[in-house]
């Protein structure tokens, strides 16, 4: 039924930045094997927003793995967590969402995720932590709290900094970890899985499972993926995502948009394309590997067919209309902005007069369509192609 321990924790073990710890995971694997019973592999998401993104299908591909090695995922809808929201990577108290956004996000996650996992019901459990979070009486809630210190919670880095730098925290934040820890308990994981903003999280719950007389998780948490500006973790709320239900021509021409710097961990992340692998992509132009990922990614969240398409309909538009491939990125800013602002900003013309007389010369254009109103507001969701005259171009970004 079960693959030998060995090949199961190369498997596993592939990709992850941190595993609390390995031999507990190696003891849980072999006892799993001899009794015939699959692990319990947990991973928790919190229906804050509407749509999943790239940055959730890397945690949601190792929780696949343990899938088509015979284990079981349990994916957690966190509709009560996210009454409080997770307060990793939080410079601020986040507000409160009503039950009706939470409701109406959460119905969206089981579709996403099943982009990436098996959905079958012998292979993945789908739960709300409403199930156990809600019944508990404040006295529940009371003795939960005596399990954790002050002083243990400020070790968070999140909480430290704020602490430290004069903001704010809630007490009700401090619950979060608390009641992701419960989430353990309460199904009793034998593995948690998370990014590595996770970690602080994810060990409560090994500490509170103790506490209740059960074995201790596992905790394995991934590297966290960049966003599109190749800076910041990929965030909705930071605009600089690509989620698992976009079309797959924007889903291909936003993979096109990133630089070839984070092209490379893409691959690793994402694709899970090994060093040597990365390597001989290397030896290549690297606008035909960002095409390459950029076929992967539409290819696993839709089809082949779609990718094939999607390739097309971007070479058609940029390729054949004589747009340079290695075209120079240029950072403009969010909100709506005049396109002659944008021209003098980006030096693609020396003053805003010249900008003026270029658009009504007919001499500028964008993505392909000329613009003629010397008052156009340019407004991009990610990234855009403009030309200035016969041969100067800038793809700008967000």
């Amino acid at each position: 039924m079960f693959l030998p321990v060995e090949q199961q924790l190369e498997i596993l073990l592939g990709g992850v930045e941190t595993t609390v710890t390995v031999e507990e995971l190696r003891r849980k694997l072999e006892n799993s094997r001899a009794q015939k019973k699959p692990l319990r592999a947990k991973l928790g998401c919190d229906p804050t927003a509407p749509d999943l993104h790239l940055g959730h299908s890397v945690v949601l591909q190792k929780l696949r793995q343990f899938q088509d090695l015979g284990h079981t995922a349990v994916l957690i809808i966190g509709d009560y967590t996210a009454l409080i929201g997770d307060p990793t990577g939080q410079n601020k108290t986040r507000p409160i969402l009503s039950e009706a956004d939470i409701e109406r996000n959460a119905k969206t996650y089981f579709e996403q995720a099943g982009k990436v996992l098996d959905v079958s019901p012998q292979k993945l459990e789908i739960r709300r932590n409403s199930e156990w979070l809600a019944p508990m009486t404040f006295a529940d809630v009371t003795r939960l709290m005596a399990k954790m210190t002050v002083a243990r919670m400020l070790e968070r880095d999140t909480f430290e900094k704020r602490y430290k730098g004069g903001d704010p925290i809630s007490i009700h934040e401090f619950l979060y970890p608390l009641m992701q820890g419960q989430d353990s308990v309460a199904i009793r994981a034998d593995v948690e899985l998370g990014g590595t903003d996770q970690l602080f999280n994810n060990l409560v719950g090994r500490e509170l499972q103790k506490d209740a007389g059960q074995e201790s998780q596992v905790v394995m948490v991934m590297p966290i993926l960049e966003g599109l500006d190749g800076v910041e973790k990929m965030s909705k709320s930071k605009g600089n995502y690509i989620g698992l239900n976009e079309s797959p021509t924007d889903m291909f021409g936003k993979a096109m948009s990133i630089s070839d710097e984070l092209m490379w961990k893409w691959f690793a992340l994402l694709i899970g394309k090994s060093a040597a692998e990365i390597t001989a992509l290397k030896k290549g132009h690297p606008m035909e590997a960002k095409k390459a990922l950029a076929s992967e990614l539409v290819e696993r969240f839709h089809s082949r067919a779609a990718a094939e398409d999607a390739r097309r309909d971007f070479e058609t538009k940029f390729s054949k209309r004589e747009v340079p491939e290695d075209l120079p990125e240029v950072s403009i800013g969010s909100g709506t902005q005049l396109l002659v602002d944008v021209m003098l900003k980006i030096n693609a013309a020396p003053s805003k007069t010249e900008a003026r007389r270029l658009i009504q010369q007919g001499a500028v254009e964008l993505d392909g369509k000329r613009v003629e109103d010397i008052n156009f507001k340019l407004e991009i969701s990610n990234t855009a192609v403009l030309k200035v005259g016969k041969k100067k171009f800038y793809r700008l970004i967000v």
